[in-house]
């Protein structure tokens, strides 16, 4: 490269460019409203830009580089609007089976103390198919109560999904659900245990479900909630201290 850096012509140019950035946009102008503030642009010098040439290596720097490089000075990269930024205000998910087994383990006592009468065999020598309506209520329950269950017009507060879990991590998933909604004072659950080909976890829950006095009622759920693969569980009110 020689002495010069540039040619007289270009640098006629840039001396022209330099006052025309210097000046600024003129806000009077009909587009004002659409342009940027009035700023004033400070180029560098040629002695900065024969540094940093020499920075990156004179040899790969041409004329119409070093020329960009004045031209650019100063200017940053503007955010990109499009990039959609990660959302901390998910709704919480319900908890999976995983979940509430660990905190089963955790916290023990009640939780455990709900699943240890309950009999897997009892359960298992009542197979039901994987499309069958499961339906279920005791006596007291008043019949009123019991068919807006079935049309879902009864609220539920939590949920648990046990698909792929063994018998045992299903049946602490779910002990553990029904401990939480008596610890919170809810009276309505829903247990998501799918159909699957041999329905076993639907039978399992079938027959869980019918062991524990704490259990009202319970069906299988709206289509909105999961029909057949899922059941909303009536549970009894807890007592109030005193009464």
């Amino acid at each position: 490269m020689s002495n010069s850096l540039f040619s007289k012509e270009m640098q006629d140019q840039l001396k022209e460019l330099k006052g025309q950035l210097s000046k600024g946009r003129d806000t009077n102008s009909p587009e004002g409203e659409n342009q940027k503030p009035t700023e004033p642009v400070a180029l560098p010098t040629q002695k900065q830009v024969k540094k940093t040439v020499k920075q990156l290596d004179s040899e790969h720097i041409d004329d119409d580089k070093v020329l960009f490089m004045q031209a650019m000075h100063g200017v940053n990269q503007l955010e990109d609007k499009n990039v959609r930024p990660p959302s901390n205000a998910e709704k919480a998910r319900k908890p999976d089976a995983a979940t509430l087994s660990k905190r089963a383990a955790a916290q023990g006592s009640e939780a455990s103390d709900l699943g240890a009468g309950l009999s897997d065999m009892q359960a298992l020598l009542n197979p039901v198919a994987s499309e069958a309506y499961l339906s279920y209520k005791q006596p007291t329950l008043q019949n009123k109560i019991f068919d807006q269950l079935k049309k879902g017009k009864l609220r539920w507060y939590d949920a648990v999904d046990i698909h792929g879990c063994t018998i045992e991590e299903a049946r602490e998933a779910m002990t553990q659900l029904l401990s939480q909604a008596k610890q919170k004072n809810e009276t309505m659950v829903k247990i998501v245990h799918g159909k699957g080909s041999e329905a076993i976890l639907k039978t399992c829950v079938n027959g869980w479900l019918r062991q524990l006095p704490e259990v009202l009622a319970f069906c299988s759920a709206p289509p909105k909630d999961g029909g057949n693969g899922a059941v909303l569980v009536l549970l009894k009110k807890p007592k109030v201290d005193g009464e």
